[in-house]
């Protein structure tokens, strides 16, 4: 799949993200959008990305941009700096995908990039010019350092104390400063599973075998949690005490309600149980991607710009659009996808209610999501198989006859079918690798998880035959 712009940043093959093609979407980058005060640099943990991110760098000291080298850190902690700082940033991670895959994330000083700034950068490709002395560099290895400071401010150094919790760390570049917040927070940390092999774990569909490490974890070191992200820690993983990984839009749900966030912006993927809590007063839906959600909460700000606006997505990347109070101190605004956020919120708000996190999510509204994917599923494919069933009502009601009627029909982002019974299927090409995703929804995670392998099944055989 040749290196194009999906739902979060430019993706592709590692052998076709030449220094020829990172040097050009740099430059376009460059020319296209605002630089503000330089340009800060982070990579992930793959084996790629110290040769990308030296072009990366190379390009933008040839524009005259003055580079900030951070090195190895979580994207939203590079985020969080360059904000800061007025400055771009590019960060360099393929995120949960494979390590034959890498790409480029790109923030203006204000940001994430918006699907506008996307067609910009592809527009002035090719027209950069270079600058008659290069930019300066500097390296800025302890730049995760504030990401950890608003972590404990917010949350207060007691605020876990007394628990015991695993950090699946595998090849997370949030792996080190994670251990560091939760150390801080008073938790006892158990190290688990660290790897000098890239992994490409995806929060949002996690395998059963890891399933079934985390819940042996749990057991053996009697952890109340176990918390991990994805490559590049804009996604979490958290699991309870028996090692059953809470979705990513619930983690959204208790993080907002904890903030007191009253508008909530969140893709069509999302778990409907948002629409059925009084606490939030707004809730807009998207089509799937962090550009998607930021645009939304940029709109509901526009509107007011006091409004106590957040987003979330099914995967759990949380973005923060207010200043907010955490329960020892504020919490900055952070509109950029957010691992550690949406994991320590849920454990903060259950110790001090004396629960686990299985009874804390117990509490809420009776929705269940399940989601996964089908790999090395070619997008063509896929999207003629969508394409099919969207324009032809007698073939989805064929489709979906073992699973139930339909009652409701979205093509936001894919199609998300609501059927009899309460039950949601939801079908989408993933806008990041040759993968065909798949979510649904039902009342018990039983009925979602058994609804979920079934549509995959089915999925796999229509999808294959045209």
């Amino acid at each position: 799949m040749a290196p194009k712009f999906g739902t979060s940043g430019l993706r592709g093959l590692v052998v076709e993200l030449t220094p020829e093609l990172i040097g050009a979407h740099v430059a376009a980058f460059v020319a296209a959008c605002p630089t503000g005060t330089g340009l800060f640099v982070g990579q992930d943990l793959r084996p790629s990305s110290p040769r990308i991110a030296a072009d990366v760098i190379a390009t933008a000291r040839a524009a005259g941009l003055a580079v900030t080298d951070c090195g190895a850190l979580p994207t939203p902690a590079l985020a969080q700096v360059a904000m800061a700082a007025g400055a771009a940033a590019v960060m360099v991670t393929g995120s949960h995908i494979p390590a034959d895959r890498n790409g480029l994330k790109f923030y203006l000083p204000t940001g994430e990039i918006a699907k506008s700034d996307e067609a910009a950068i592809l527009a002035a490709l090719g027209t950069a010019v270079p600058a008659p002395a290069p930019g300066p560099l500097q390296h800025f290895p302890d730049a995760a350092r504030a990401y950890l400071s608003r972590a404990v401010t917010g949350f207060g150094a007691g605020a876990l104390a007394g628990l015991r919790l695993g950090l699946y760390e595998h090849s997370s570049v949030a792996r080190d400063v994670l251990h560091d917040i939760l150390a801080a927070l008073g938790a006892t940390v158990i190290r688990l599973a660290r790897s000098d092999t890239f992994i490409p774990v995806d929060t949002e569909a996690v395998d059963p075998e890891t399933r079934a490490q985390l819940a042996d974890w749990c057991a053996a070191h009697r952890l109340d949690a176990v918390l991990s992200t994805d490559g590049d820690a804009d996604r979490p993983m958290l699991a309870d005490a028996t090692g059953r990984v809470i979705a990513g839009d619930v983690l959204g749900v208790l993080t907002a309600r904890l903030l007191g966030a009253k508008v909530i912006c969140t893709p069509v993927s999302s778990n409907s149980m948002v629409e059925l809590m009084p606490e939030f007063t707004t809730v807009t839906r998207t089509k799937i991607g962090s550009p998607f959600v930021i645009a939304a909460m940029e709109a509901a700000l526009a509107q007011d710009p006091a409004a106590q606006v957040v987003g979330f997505e099914a995967n759990g990347g949380f973005l923060l659009g207010f200043a907010a109070t955490g329960p020892a101190g504020p919490l900055p605004a952070l509109m950029t996808r957010d691992a550690v956020l949406p994991m320590l919120a849920p454990l903060v708000v259950a110790k001090r209610a004396g629960l686990g996190l299985a009874d804390l999510v117990a509490a809420l509204p009776a929705r269940v999501t399940a989601a996964d994917r089908l790999t090395d599923t070619p997008t063509e494919a896929s999207a003629a198989f969508l394409a099919h069933l969207s324009g032809d009502a007698a073939a989805r009601a064929a489709f979906l006859a073992p699973f139930g009627r339909e009652e409701s029909l979205d093509r936001t982002d894919g199609l998300r079918m609501g059927l009899s019974g309460g039950r949601v299927v939801h079908l989408r090409p993933s806008g990041n690798a040759p993968e065909f995703r798949i979510y649904t929804e039902a009342d018990t995670a039983t009925d979602a998880e058994n609804l979920l392998r079934a549509v995959m099944a089915a999925v796999a055989v229509k999808s294959t035959q045209g």
